[in-house]
């Protein structure tokens, strides 16, 4: 399912908005181990909502926002909707039990339960029809987070446009070194299961090897073994 209103033409006098909230947030109740304590979201869900408000009421605009701004932006805003989700539903043992509106057709990425300046959105239409789309910009799949273990860790500070890139590098260094997530050696790659989905944003400009090798501790072989793990969908709390 796809978001008919593309950010880029949306009209919004928006300008730029501070993350502070949402940084405070994952201060306290998202480990650097990246576990998250969904239960405290629940007890401090009336900051979480103030932040959510402040996203809603703020579309990013070419004309108001850098580009830099507005990836923040749209990190922070799945990361914190995402949150909501599961709040809203818990307990849950996984953010793939929450259901959508037709059995084993939508999935929980396509509830459209977001609403900004007057337009809906799922999580998809924000990863896919958004980030991934407008933003080329492959990093951004160790920045969002499934709420599962196997995902990336949720990062326990917001994204800013100051430092995204700093933050952006720091992120895929840490999941692709994570032997929890990816099994390096030279001979041999066993890899999280996001690079098989998303190859394709990994292996634009060069292939999947040369892409891991600007971050691996442990440089890959040209010619070494691809395999993928399992994907463990279970909350990260």
């Amino acid at each position: 399912m796809g978001c008919s209103t593309k950010h880029k033409s949306v009209k919004s006098t928006s300008q730029p908005i501070e993350h502070t909230i949402w940084n405070d947030l994952l201060q306290v109740y998202v480990s650097e181990q990246g576990n998250v304590n969904y239960k405290g979201f629940i007890q401090d869900s009336v900051k979480l909502n103030q932040y959510l408000s402040l996203i809603e009421r703020n579309h990013p605009t070419d004309s108001n926002w850098t580009k830099n701004e507005q990836l923040a932006y749209w990190i922070n805003a799945y990361n914190a909707f995402t949150v909501k989700i599961i709040i809203k539903n818990y307990p849950v043992k996984s953010i793939k039990d929450i259901a959508g509106s037709i059995p084993f057709v939508n999935s929980t990425w396509d509830i459209r339960f977001i609403n900004i300046e007057g337009n809906d959105y799922d999580l998809n239409d924000i990863e896919h029809n958004i980030l991934r789309k407008d933003f080329n910009e492959p990093r951004i799949h160790f920045a969002i987070n499934c709420a599962s273990f196997s995902c990336p860790k949720l990062l326990n500070e917001a994204y800013v446009a100051n430092k995204i890139e700093e933050q952006l590098s720091a992120v895929a260094t840490d999941f692709i070194n994570d032997p929890t997530r990816n099994k390096i050696s030279s001979e041999n790659a066993d890899l999280s299961k996001l690079f098989k989905w998303f190859n394709g944003d990994f292996t634009k400009n060069k292939t999947l090897i040369e892409f891991l090798n600007q971050y691996s501790k442990i440089k890959i072989n040209t010619d070494a073994n691809i395999n993928y793990l399992d994907y463990d969908w279970t909350l990260n709390e």
